[in-house]
C-alpha cells in the first residue's frame, strides 16, 4: 500500500467518523501491517484488497476485554409460571 493510499484512507476515515484523532500509521518496515490508531493507541489494522480489477480497503478493529467498561450487573430472570390447563 502506498503512502498516498494510506493518506486517502485516513482522510476518508476522519471524515466518516468525524475525528482528526484517527491516524493511519505506515509500517516500520516493508511487509509489516499498516495500523489504525486513535491518538497514540493502535485500535486495528488496515488491509488492501485487489480482486477482479477492483480495489478496496478493510479495517479490522481489535477490542480487548480489559479495555471495556465493566459489564452491568443483571438480576437473575424470574421464571414465568405456565398457565394451567383447564378441562
Amino acid at each position: 500500500m502506498t503512502r498516498s493510499d494510506m493518506e486517502r484512507v485516513q482522510t476518508y476515515l476522519r471524515g466518516l467518523l468525524g475525528s482528526d484523532r484517527i491516524r493511519v500509521v505506515p509500517p516500520a518496515k516493508p511487509g509489516l501491517t499498516v495500523e489504525v490508531a486513535v491518538n497514540d493507541e493502535v485500535v486495528g489494522t488496515l488491509y488492501e484488497d485487489r480482486e477482479d480489477g477492483e480495489l478496496s480497503y478493510a479495517v479490522h478493529l481489535t477490542i480487548l476485554e480489559e479495555d471495556l467498561p465493566p459489564a452491568p450487573k443483571v438480576a437473575p430472570a424470574t421464571p414465568v409460571a405456565k398457565p394451567r390447563r383447564t378441562r
